[in-house]
């Protein structure tokens, strides 16, 4: 399973391909604003720093601004994926692109239908969103599962899912479980998922009977 780092912040990309964990990058505008930095060179920074995909948003809300965009940013790098919400003109752009060469990723999906659009669509891959669903009572990870039955069934296997809106390191298990193909978390969720207190406690226990042998 791969694991793409969500964030614009390039030290903590930096981090997470220290220990193999940076299979590729997602940004969105929101990221893009926290951190203060030009859109373009971050994603020209990140590109430069890890060979998987890196996803840059669109911002247009018709299919011809979307595929303008688009068509800009796939010659940023050969690693960019141009990343798309999905909606009627999203899918329409993701459509075109494809067609071109250009690989695509549809964003906030909350539903196995509009999954099977994506996939029909060509999209190279797909975001669902469970945390947001877990907050409004529904079950996100049943989206993945149902998600990952559809693509089973009919041979989506060109389009990657991607599980996003993570909040727990279990998400990130359950994501595996599942057979997702990748989840995009936070630097901090990669940190917690290598976390556990009893490696703590043993590795304090081993080296306080160091400390002894050497004394």
């Amino acid at each position: 399973m791969q694991i793409f780092v969500d964030t614009a912040e390039i030290e903590e990309v930096k981090k997470a391909k220290l220990i193999g964990l940076a299979d590729g990058v997602t940004t969105n505008p929101t990221l893009i604003q926290k951190s203060g930095r030009d859109f373009k060179k971050t994603i020209l920074e990140i590109s430069n720093l890890i060979e998987g995909p890196v996803f840059a948003e669109t911002v247009s809300e018709d299919a011809e601004g979307i595929v303008k965009e688009g068509r800009d940013m796939s010659k940023w790098a050969a690693n960019v994926v141009v990343k798309i919400p999905i909606n009627r003109p999203g899918l329409e752009a993701v459509k075109i692109l494809e067609t071109e060469g250009i690989r695509t990723a549809l964003t906030l999906v909350f539903s196995a239908g509009q999954a099977l659009l994506a996939a029909k669509a060509g999209a190279s891959y797909i975001c669902p969103f469970v945390g947001r669903l877990d907050d409004v009572g529904l079950s996100g990870m049943e989206l993945i599962r149902e998600i990952m039955d559809v693509y089973n069934n009919y041979s989506y296997l060109e389009t990657g899912v991607i599980v996003a809106s993570l909040r727990t390191p279990n998400h990130i298990i359950e994501s595996a479980l599942i057979g997702a193909d990748g989840v995009t978390v936070p630097y901090k969720l990669i940190e917690q998922l290598g976390q556990h207190p009893m490696t703590d406690m043993g590795i304090k226990k081993f080296l306080d009977d160091w400390k002894k042998v050497r004394s």
